[in-house]
């Protein structure tokens, strides 16, 4: 486990290559966000925390390029390319070869670079990760070395503790969510769940235009943030019984030779 810290904060990020068996073909490996805590404690949860852990579930912020793996359009089989991650199995859901990361880290940031190339892709995946006072930040940029056209699909997947209220995130209006889920918009705009345990994912219309910035309900802390440097294509939010998550969706592509990057910070 890599550790960077900030007078007020401390977090955990995984090793891509001492941590592999917490590792699948769901979550990007480099700059994968453990988890956060401060002088009271932890401050991020995940669907099956404290219990235990596995690589679907995650728990931290974890973040994922998998749902736009990159295959050979001659040969449209299981094995793919996804990005942070290597040659995996989207059959058998395995990863067959991980990407290999240079990892450069210091007190207070980490950054991991790698060089990806499977048949017809190539590219150059940066990550970093940051921490000042209560703000982490982390950093990501795609750079393309080939012809081929490289669509990217990009969320990050930030779990909460549930707050113990009605309320769970408020993002920028208008706010609607489909009749007949367990999720409504309460009188202040904030997001509510009936039944956290129904385990429903569904998606959220809102406001999206500009760069998206999302307050979030705490049980510790009252309220935290978190800001992302781009415009998400869509919202999917999501919980349990032990914790509450929203999913917004960068969805780009990336020509031949272009690059692509953003950013993601959270106030805690």
């Amino acid at each position: 486990m890599y550790t960077i810290s900030s007078d007020e904060l401390r977090v955990e990020i995984l090793d891509p290559v001492a941590e592999r068996v917490r590792m699948g073909p769901r979550y990007c490996t480099g700059g994968y966000i453990f988890q956060i805590d401060d002088e009271a404690g932890p401050r991020l949860s995940g669907p099956t925390y404290p219990d235990d852990f596995n690589w679907f579930d995650g728990q931290g912020i974890p973040d994922s390029f998998a749902q736009s793996p990159l295959r050979d359009p001659m040969k449209p089989d299981a094995e793919a390319l996804i990005p942070g991650i290597g040659l995996c199995d989207t059959v058998e859901r395995s990863v067959l070869e991980f990407c290999e990361w240079n990892v450069d880290a210091g007190p207070d940031q980490i950054g991991f670079r790698a060089n990806q190339r499977w048949r017809d892709f190539e590219f150059t995946l940066e990550r970093a990760v940051s921490v000042s006072g209560r703000l982490v930040r982390s950093y990501t940029r795609l750079s393309s070395a080939c012809r081929a056209q490289i669509p990217v699909r990009w969320f990050p997947h930030p779990f909460y503790p549930l707050p113990g209220g009605a309320d769970l995130c408020s993002l920028p209006g208008p706010v609607s969510v489909p009749e007949g889920t367990t999720y409504s918009v309460g009188p202040a705009g904030y997001l509510r769940c009936s039944d956290p345990d129904a385990h429903q994912a569904v998606p959220v219309s809102c406001g999206t235009g500009e760069p998206l910035t999302v307050l979030q309900r705490h049980p510790r802390l009252g309220l935290v943030s978190a800001r992302y440097g781009f415009a998400a294509g869509h919202i999917v939010v999501w919980g349990n019984g032990r914790t509450f998550s929203f999913e917004p969706y960068l969805e780009r592509t990336v020509g031949a030779g272009g690059a692509l990057e953003w950013t993601a910070e959270y106030h805690f």
